[in-house]
């Protein structure tokens, strides 16, 4: 069994920060169970761009407030708590954090190895399976 509290990511490499976003990485590739799971907060008044060629996410909101545009179709969607979205075709989007920060829950399949950024597309590489397994 692993358990976790997010509370002692913080401060090590697993937790990323960037301009846009915190993401408190606690299940990674390394733990074997198939996804990895994300604490992430979007700072108020950011915009990233975002295009999971390689992945699957499902976003659940837990607090905040901010909002999702696909790029394919332009349609926008108000996030607050509650709210969940999933990008289960790779969906091109952009990211705006409101005028809280936005506190979401992320599961990413296949999981994440704990130290991707976005590069320029808005794309995590997809990670070589020695690295899935280390």
């Amino acid at each position: 069994m692993i358990v976790r509290n997010v509370n002692e990511v913080v401060g090590t490499e697993n937790e990323i920060i960037t301009d846009n976003w915190t993401s408190r990485r606690v299940l990674l590739a390394r733990d074997g169970m198939g996804f990895s799971f994300h604490e992430t907060v979007i700072f108020p008044g950011t915009e990233t761009h975002i295009h999971y060629c390689n992945h699957l996410e499902a976003v659940w909101c837990v607090e905040g407030d901010g909002e999702v545009e696909t790029v394919a179709d332009g349609r926008k969607y108000a996030l607050g708590p509650g709210v969940v979205y999933a990008l289960d075709q790779n969906d091109e989007h952009w990211l705006r954090g409101g005028r809280e920060p936005l506190r979401v829950i992320c599961v990413f399949n296949p999981p994440l190895t704990g130290r991707e950024v976005h590069d320029a597309q808005g794309v995590y590489p997809l990670p070589a399976a020695t690295e899935q397994e280390a």
